[in-house]
């Protein structure tokens, strides 16, 4: 069996989540490989760069080029930095491709996150600017042990806990392997002192009794929680609670909101910036204000051998600017659409990569009733309805007021359902409906939503590049290359698709390969 072929049978049986677990383990899906702050030595003399948008990539690329020497110039598509990092507040007009606005109407001091939302630890390069630009951060909880896991076809309908689904299918197959143990069916594969200490282990993993079931009864209860819990006074004795059974579970699916959650980029801890997920933009903005044009959208990209020159237009007016080099750090899904002046294999790697299909909507409640209802602070609840999720907030715990609910973080299927085919209230319509099945009080509780979807953002037309096996091998070197006086970057250009690191990372290894270039001329 090739390599290629166990991945897909482990993702086939156990989901992505494990998939990319057993990728790592054989180091082909690594951690971050930030080694600490660029130094670049050696004088530009004066050499200019073109930085071309004004997203994480290209303010990285814009203040480590200025920070060394050169001239440098940001043109920027919209009137605010930060391009996929975006998030939505009372008072924030959001216009799509086609001219619908949304007029954001939360209340003060309540976001939405509509593009990243949490970092990982092992993300070093992006925390390391946090830290550099004095952001602040705090935890962000992906899992919540008392929040959700719900699929239409199971358990009727009801959504189960997270700890339940998670505590029982671990009893479970701890109590296979167990009695499998016991009973001699390992002794091939373990000796007997092997089989004793792994009897000990499974019966605490697994929560098994002395029998090495996994059944009702306090054992199990420490687990996965109570019925009814523990209290003070005469009547403060616990009670037992009841597993699910295994076939329930294993027909229902549910546990690959679990297996998920194990995802080596979702492990705790994460962290979030305090406020939202821009202020790590506003830092970098304070930076390379100065050097960007905003408003300036691209039309043309062209070179020869001396110069790149840009056509763009800032509302009527066409506008032209050139410099020695130019790191452009537009996504491919925009970038195809301009007239460039590039190599064959560079134009024929910008065509090749797709662009996922996604939506985010915050959903803004008269209370936080997750927490008063259904005592679930931060964390996600994992669906198989259109939806695909629900977040709670991670901050703010316990206030009395109003909180926003990510209603959805929806990767479009056309097979499925596509919320992007809708208006934007219509899209927080159905997040609502669909949401109602796990917390009915979204009905009552609604009061306002935002709804963004990233094909129909005009500086995205996508949400993240998707890279194929094949589509890497053939076209990834050909993106990363010096082409001319062009060099690509962004998420796009990382084996960290979809994260601000990789768009972080990808600036750093362009502008130091930029730089040996033209110490080179």
């Amino acid at each position: 069996m090739t390599r290629r072929e166990l991945f897909a049978l482990i993702g086939a049986a156990a989901g992505s989540g494990v998939m990319y677990q057993a990728m790592t383990s054989l180091g082909h899906a690594l951690e971050s490989n930030y080694r600490g702050p660029l130094a670049l030595d050696g004088d530009p003399k004066g050499a200019s760069v073109l930085v071309l948008g004004a997203g994480l990539a290209g303010m990285t690329a814009a203040y480590e080029l200025r920070k060394a020497g050169y001239a440098v110039e940001v043109l920027e598509f919209s009137s605010r930095v930060g391009g996929r990092c975006l998030s939505l507040r009372g008072g924030d007009r959001y216009v799509e491709l086609s001219g619908v606005a949304q007029e954001c109407q939360f209340d003060a001091g309540l976001y939405f996150n509509a593009g990243p939302m949490r970092i990982p630890f092992h993300h070093h390069g992006l925390l390391d600017y946090c830290r550099l630009f004095r952001v602040a951060l705090e935890p962000f909880v992906q899992v919540n042990h008392n929040a959700y896991l719900h699929a239409t076809s199971a358990f009727g309908g009801k959504p189960q806990r997270y700890r339940h689904v998670q505590a029982d299918l671990t009893g479970y197959v701890a109590e296979l392997l167990a009695k499998a143990t016991y009973q001699g069916k390992l002794n091939d594969a373990v000796s007997t002192e092997d089989k004793e200490i792994l009897l000990e282990a499974l019966r605490t993993w697994g929560a098994l009794d002395e029998s090495y079931s996994y059944s009702a009864g306090p054992t199990a209860s420490k687990r996965r929680g109570y019925a009814v819990d523990a209290g003070g006074g005469l009547d403060g004795a616990p009670s037992s609670s009841i597993p699910l059974s295994l076939t329930d579970i294993l027909k229902s699916r549910v546990w690959n909101g679990v297996f998920a959650d194990g995802n080596y980029a979702l492990l705790s801890p994460m962290f979030q910036p305090v406020g939202g997920m821009d202020k790590i933009a506003e830092a970098f903005r304070r930076e390379v204000e100065d050097i960007t044009r905003f408003d300036a959208k691209i039309t043309a990209i062209h070179q020869n051998e001396h110069r790149v020159t840009v056509q763009y237009t800032k509302g009527a007016d066409r506008q032209v600017t050139s410099a020695d080099w130019c790191v452009c750090c537009i996504p491919l899904s925009v970038l195809r659409k301009l007239e460039l002046t590039i190599s064959p294999p560079m134009a024929a790697a910008i065509n090749a990569v797709p662009y996922l299909h996604a939506t985010k909507i915050g959903l803004q409640m008269k209370r936080r009733f997750w927490e008063q209802d259904h005592a679930i602070y931060g964390g996600i609840t994992h669906t198989n309805l259109p939806i695909h999720s629900i977040g709670y907030p991670c901050f703010g715990y316990g206030e009395h007021g109003k909180g926003v609910l990510l209603g959805a973080y929806a990767i479009s299927d056309p097979e499925r359902f596509d919320f992007a085919e809708f208006s934007p209230s219509e899209r927080i319509a159905k997040a609502v409906q669909w949401g109602s099945v796990i917390h009915p009080q979204l009905q009552s509780e609604f009061e306002n939503g935002m709804a963004v979807s990233w094909q129909h953002n005009p500086s995205t037309l996508g949400c993240f590049s998707y890279w194929s096996d094949d589509v890497r091998r053939l076209n990834y070197r050909d993106l990363c290359a010096v082409d001319g006086r062009i060099l690509l970057a962004g998420e796009h250009i990382s084996y960290l698709s979809g994260w601000q690191e990789g768009a972080i990372l990808s600036a750093l290894d362009a502008v130091k390969r930029l730089h040996s270039h033209v110490l080179a001329h």
